[in-house]
């Protein structure tokens, strides 16, 4: 396959998915035998939307790829949805999300202790918006769940891994 044509495919599969593509899932969908190809087309298409500099590049997120406005417009694309915008966490959601992705995996009763106060719902919440999942149970008396963050946790904040997560020293806490 033509390496222009591979890239102007890739382009229109980004663009058409609603989440982060594997270059194994391009692979795949592509019907190539290297996922090597893929990632290489991809980081050749990545190089030409920098070098021109366009209003959407790809990045890699949670694994994949995906293709996103830059981050040079964002004022206008800030505008755009300036208006749709409403509260998306609760400071209580974000506090127990903060501690599940800095302490996982981690059982309730430890946010709880960290926290001063029941979770019990905003857990349940944060499974519902599929932020945190449950990793298995803890060796423990009483076996308890054990909760961790997700793939989608990874694309709303827009990481690559948890390691993408600030250090506690990079955090200002007022």
């Amino acid at each position: 396959m033509d390496e222009q044509l591979l890239k102007n495919i890739l382009e229109a599969l980004l663009f058409a998915a609603d989440e982060p593509l594997t270059t194994r899932r391009l692979r795949d969908v592509l019907g190539l035998a290297d996922a090597n190809v893929v990632r290489r087309a991809v980081e050749a298409l990545q190089k030409d939307h920098a070098e021109a500099h366009r209003g959407i590049q790809i990045e890699e997120i949670a694994g994949g790829f995906r293709l996103l406005s830059n981050l040079e417009y964002a004022d206008y694309v800030e505008q755009l949805h300036k208006s749709e915008r409403k509260a998306r966490f609760s400071q209580a959601a974000l506090e127990t999300l903060a501690i599940v992705a800095y302490r996982q995996p981690i059982h309730r009763a430890d946010i709880e202790a960290i926290r001063g106060v029941q979770v019990d719902a905003v857990l349940r919440a944060l499974q519902e918006r599929g932020l945190v999942r449950i990793l298995g149970r803890a060796e423990v008396l009483g076996r308890p769940f054990l909760y961790g963050t997700t793939r989608r946790f990874l694309e709303a904040f827009g990481l690559k891994n948890l390691e993408d997560l600030p250090n506690a020293e990079e955090l200002q806490i007022p």
